[in-house]
C-alpha cells in the first residue's frame, strides 16, 4: 500500500519554521516565540513539547505545554494520540498548530510523525520520509524511534521500520545509508 502526498502542500521552511501539512507546522524554540513568524503564517495553537522552554505568550494564541525531556527513556508515546487528536481538533476549526522543541529535531519530529501516522494515514516510513523532505534536521533519537514503531503496529498492525545493529548502538533501519555513508567517508 502506498499513500500518496500529493494532497500534502509543498514545503515550506523560513527562519525554523517548516510546514508538514496545510494546517501543521514543526519548528525550534526561537521560532515558536516569533511574533512576527506565528501571526505571518497565521499559527493559531502552539504545542511545546519540552520541559526547559518557557512560552512567550501571543494574543490570540493558543498554548499547550507537553513535558516531555529529550531522553531516550522519556514515553513521549503517551501523548500521541491525545496531541494528534487536538491537532486535528485545531484543523477541524480552520486552525494551524506549530509544534516545537528546543531545536525542532527530535520531539516535535517524533509527535508530528504520529500525527500523520493517525490522521494522514502514513506508514511511519512515508512519515519520516515526508517530515525530513520537509525539515532535512529532523532526527528523533532512539528511544522515540522505539516508540513510533510501536505506534505504528498499534494503528495499522504492520511496521515499515525497524531497529538494527549497528556499531553505534541501536539504530532505525532508515539511518542506514547514512551510517553506511558515514563510515565510507
Amino acid at each position: 500500500r502506498s499513500v500518496s502526498t500529493e494532497a500534502l502542500p509543498q514545503p515550506l521552511r523560513t527562519r525554523g519554521l517548516s510546514q508538514l501539512t496545510s494546517s501543521l507546522y514543526i519548528g525550534n524554540a526561537v521560532a515558536a516565540n516569533n511574533r512576527y513568524l506565528l501571526t505571518t503564517n497565521r499559527i493559531t495553537t502552539v504545542i511545546n513539547i519540552s520541559v526547559e522552554i518557557v512560552n512567550t505568550f501571543i494574543e490570540n494564541i493558543q498554548y499547550v505545554k507537553v513535558p516531555v525531556p529529550d531522553s531516550p527513556r522519556a514515553r513521549i508515546s503517551d501523548f500521541f494520540d491525545a496531541i494528534s487528536d487536538y491537532i486535528h481538533g485545531v484543523e477541524l476549526c480552520q486552525g494551524r498548530t506549530l509544534v516545537h522543541c528546543h531545536a525542532g529535531i527530535s520531539r516535535s519530529s517524533t509527535v508530528c510523525m504520529a500525527y500523520l501516522m493517525k490522521y494522514h494515514s502514513l506508514s511511519l516510513h512515508e512519515a519520516y520520509i515526508w517530515t525530513r523532505a520537509c525539515r532535512p534536521v529532523i532526527r528523533p533519537n532512539h528511544g522515540f524511534w522505539e516508540q513510533l514503531i510501536e505506534y505504528e503496529f498499534k494503528l495499522f498492525a504492520r511496521n515499515t521500520v525497524r531497529m538494527i545493529d549497528s556499531p553505534l548502538g541501536r539504530i532505525p533501519d532508515e539511518y542506514q545509508k547514512e551510517f553506511h555513508l558515514m563510515m565510507f567517508l
